[in-house]
């Protein structure tokens, strides 16, 4: 078999002199934050100062300068500041967003010749070299600058020449090297050698994306008879408790029409009785698809008072957003295209062996007949939720849906409406779950939830902190879910609640529970991590105040987060030296280091736990000695520690966490 010869640009290894020419002689790279060579966007939300940071470097002894340029996509006129050179040709500069939506950097660099001029003056000066001649060629700099401009710069530098030709020696280095000559020499430079990075993009968004707590709930239980279907309007009586308890997102499963065909019956069962509600995730019947409410939970005027009540209370909606099929759909008869059949006629339902939903079908969004209308049809339906005063989408299995249709969608959506947040419930492979958020999606479930020992969180933790999750990633440490009780919380009892609240809500800027985590629900299905009588295929009444619960701690936990910047991201988290496996330590501190949070986990919900841990006092510029004070945010008690190395014991019967605030004064 013959090779195939290489094409004449890969084949030929010497470059046309031509082309050298056009090469930038100054070296732009390693620019951070950035995704994929600016392929796509890096997050960020309104009011943040986004720090870049860079390689810069040319040949020779040059001085450079350095500026980093941004833009609002639909805007024309680019501002810019400069940045600051760290040493070692690494430079740093930001820029502060605040305005949802996409924006555009980049680093812009040329060889300043005039500050090249008076660095190597002042060295000679100052060695007491001969600088007649640097002095004529200091002059001339001037000269030529003041012929370049125009108007009031073109007569300032003028005046600056003929004064300096009147100067001796040591006058006219002082004048060279005072900043109001820098100043406007820099306002006169032709920018030799210019070289520009590429624009990268940049998705801003607002706050709730990257801080928010989230509560989820079934609507069809909050009912005191699990034989009656709860409403919306019975949702408005549990509004207060949410707004108290601090959440701020108020999440429901799919509120759509639920099919009849192959419905699930309790645990999953394959045989449902005729009153059994059925999946929510089984959507479509006769009454309408995906744009539609399903009856029993009200009218569309019903969902809006409850919209509207929710937003008097600080709680915004959540919708789930599942793109799937109950066999009853409206769409497989006015669609059938849209479908995957078998040979023999029937369709293709839903699985992820061994479990089957054969309650469900799925879409296909390659057939023939659904490119485009089905990827328009449900960017319609997500739309026509915004409309309706939904900003916020949990999408259900994004990962098992094509990539370029998110990126379309999402991108399509937040044209119309930057607003919209997108949260992924993708448990599936870390490439994909970062890459859904490249496309596009705001936060994302984790692995939080099967992180239980101090090496798996403390990794986890810290991994979160790196690039590239940190420019693509938001995590949403959800405590449990309808679909996931955690192994943990299985013989754990209260503790073991109160260990993994505080570690989300601690964590990450970003959390969530699901109905029943603060009464202390963990009855599973014998050997899974399932729910016994899941909320998913019955309705299920609760005493919301029974004893036992752990609201308050829930309450106070996200009231220390709203009241603690350092606590409204997962961002700068560092994990700390406590000497003992079943204590994880950790802090984290706000950008300008005046709010510094130090939590300590006893991660094992039956015995108490004691080490000897040390306070980071080397991030706070402070000696081994030094008094600091202390503050416990959940009891209000304030302490003095003096030096580094201290002392903790935690007992999980009283409570299996400490929260402290660390100052100086």
């Amino acid at each position: 078999m013959t090779a195939e010869k290489p094409t004449e640009l890969s084949y030929n290894p010497h470059m046309p002199l031509s082309q050298a020419l056009l090469l930038p002689r100054i070296v732009i790279e390693n620019i951070m934050p950035t995704l994929e060579g600016g392929q796509f966007a890096v997050k960020a939300v309104v009011g943040q100062d986004v720090p870049v940071t860079a390689k810069v470097f040319a040949d020779g002894h040059d001085k450079l300068a350095v500026r980093l340029r941004w833009r609002g996509e639909a805007d024309e006129v680019w501002q810019s500041t400069v940045m600051n050179d760290l040493g070692n040709n690494g430079w740093q500069g930001q820029f502060h967003v605040d305005v949802q939506g996409r924006y555009l950097f980049c680093i812009e660099a040329w060889i300043d010749q005039f500050a090249s001029f008076r660095y190597e003056l002042e060295k000679k000066h100052a060695a007491a070299v001969p600088v007649s001649l640097e002095l004529q060629e200091g002059r001339l700099h001037v000269q030529q600058a003041a012929e370049r401009s125009e108007g009031q710069l073109s007569e300032q530098l003028a005046a600056l020449h003929h004064e300096l030709s009147g100067l001796l020696e040591t006058e006219q280095v002082a004048l060279f090297l005072h900043p109001r000559s820098a100043d406007l020499m820099a306002q006169a430079d032709h920018r030799a050698f210019l070289s520009l990075s590429p624009e990268l993009p940049l998705d801003v968004e607002r706050e709730l994306a990257q801080f928010a707590s989230w509560y989820e709930l079934f609507p069809r239980s909050i009912t005191d008879d699990p034989k009656r279907h709860g409403t919306f309007n019975d949702v408005h009586s549990r509004l207060a408790m949410i707004q108290d308890m601090g959440f701020d997102v108020l999440y429901f499963p799919p509120i759509h029409p639920i099919g009849r065909s192959y419905r699930k019956g309790p645990n999953n069962s394959l045989t449902a009785g005729p009153d059994d509600p059925g999946s929510p995730y089984a959507i479509g019947s006769e009454e309408g698809g995906h744009e539609s409410i399903h009856s029993q939970l009200g009218t569309r005027e019903d969902f809006r008072r409850l919209v509207a009540a929710a937003s008097a209370h600080g709680l915004e909606i959540a919708l789930d957003f599942a793109i799937q099929c109950s066999q009853d759909h409206p769409w497989l008869k006015q669609h059938p295209g849209w479908f995957s059949w078998r040979p023999d006629g029937t369709i293709k339902y839903a699985e992820n062996p061994p479990k089957k939903y054969q309650d469900i079908v799925n879409v296909d969004f390659y057939a023939a007949e659904a490119i485009p209308s089905l990827w328009v049809e449900l960017r319609d339906i997500v739309v026509g939720w915004v409309e309706e005063g939904v900003k916020i989408f949990r999408v259900d299995n994004p990962h098992t849906k094509p990539l370029p249709f998110w990126q379309w969608l999402i991108a399509d959506v937040r044209a119309l409406y930057p607003e919209v947040i997108f949260l992924a419930e993708a448990f599936t492979t870390p490439a994909m779950m970062a890459r859904l958020g490249k496309v596009g999606y705001s936060q994302s479930y984790t692995y939080f939830t099967w992180r239980n020992t101090k090496h798996e969180l403390a990794t986890y933790f810290s991994e979160l902190n790196e690039s590239p999750w940190r420019e693509c990633y938001r995590p949403n440490f959800f405590v449990n879910t309808p679909d996931i009780n955690p192994a943990f919380l299985h013989e754990s009892g209260r503790p073991g609640f109160l260990i993994r609240a505080a570690l989300a809500t601690m964590g990450s800027g970003l959390w969530g529970m699901y109905s029943g985590f603060e009464l202390c629900e963990s009855a599973p299905v014998p050997g899974k991590e399932e729910y016994l009588d899941s909320e998913k295929y019955q309705i299920r009444p609760r005493d919301f105040n029974a004893p036992g619960n752990i609201i308050a701690e829930i309450a106070q936990l996200n009231r220390i987060r709203r009241q603690n910047p350092a606590l409204h991201t997962h961002l700068g988290l560092k994990v700390y030296n406590a000497w003992n496996d079943n204590i994880l330590y950790f802090g984290k501190r706000s950008v300008d280091g005046s709010n510094f949070i130090l939590v300590a986990v006893n991660l094992d919900p039956h015995n108490v736990q004691e080490a000897n841990f040390e306070l980071p006092l080397w991030e706070m510029g402070l000696p081994d000695d030094a008094t600091t004070h202390g503050e416990d945010l959940m009891s209000g008690h304030r302490w003095d520690w003096h030096g580094k190395y201290q002392f903790m014991r935690i007992d999980p019967a009283y409570q299996p966490f400490g929260i402290w605030r660390i100052s100086t004064s």
